[in-house]
């Protein structure tokens, strides 16, 4: 990748922090402010970044397009959508859909809680690899060569007293999940939520996403949470069914 678009692409990855001076985006990458501003101005003329009225930058309009485009393009994402809407108001808790994109996994859409107690969460964060159910249930359907390459390269950050933080931990766990057909979070990633997970599939039966349900113990208990599972599968199996996996198959 050359120079200019590496730069370029660090520059929006900092404005979706937030919003940055000149100064300190020059910081951030590390060269002259005279090059960063020719970077900015380039952005600003395809509307990927704009300024305001007090020279701080911000992310543009041109990329809300981009982004509903690059939804759009997922077509499980459109078939899922009016499955994971019921289970989100049959239950009342957090739904999400994610799905496996070039080594990570990330969320590609979510319906919120109806509770005070929400997840922070958004559509194309990254989820962990090695706790978010969601990423287990992906990770699980690789073939083993890759799965063992993927989990090889993780880096089990210990998020709480209850996070895998081994290969040989998420190599066992991953073969409990290809078995079961389900993946949970036993407040594994944040001490406070716990989530379950189930397999999307498209026609030939391969695992193209993974939705979940998310819910903080203050609003149900985890033996609860286990309880929304048989509602979960079912919506997994009514999306595999409309991607066209035959009857009976999952």
């Amino acid at each position: 990748m050359s120079q200019t678009v590496t730069r370029a692409l660090r520059l929006l990855a900092e404005l979706g922090e937030g919003e940055r001076s000149l100064d300190q985006l020059a910081e951030v990458i590390g060269v002259h402010k005279t090059t960063v501003l020719r970077l900015l101005q380039s952005l600003e003329e395809e509307r990927f970044v704009y300024r305001d009225a007090a020279y701080r930058y911000h992310l543009g309009a041109g990329l809300f397009a981009l982004a509903g485009l690059a939804l759009e393009q997922r077509g499980v994402r459109r078939t899922a959508a009016p499955h994971l809407a019921a289970l989100n108001a049959a239950t009342g808790q957090t739904v999400h859909l994610a799905a496996y994109e070039g080594g990570e996994v990330v969320y590609i859409d979510k319906y919120d809680s109806r509770h005070p107690v929400r997840m922070y969460s958004r559509i194309g964060l990254r989820a962990a690899l090695h706790c978010a159910a969601v990423s287990k249930v992906l990770l699980a359907d690789l073939p083993e060569p890759e799965r063992r390459r993927v989990v090889a390269n993780v880096e089990f950050t210990p998020f709480t007293a209850n996070t895998l933080t081994g290969p040989e931990a998420l190599l066992t766990e991953l073969e409990t999940v290809a078995a079961q057909g389900w993946a949970q979070d036993h407040a594994e990633h944040e001490a406070f939520i716990n989530c379950i997970a189930a397999p999307v599939r498209d026609a030939t039966g391969r695992v193209v996403a993974a939705a979940s349900v998310s819910v903080p113990d203050i609003v149900l208990p985890y033996e609860q949470v286990l309880e929304l599972l048989p509602q979960l599968l079912a919506t997994a199996r009514a999306i595999s069914a409309d991607c066209g996996l035959p009857t009976g198959t999952a």
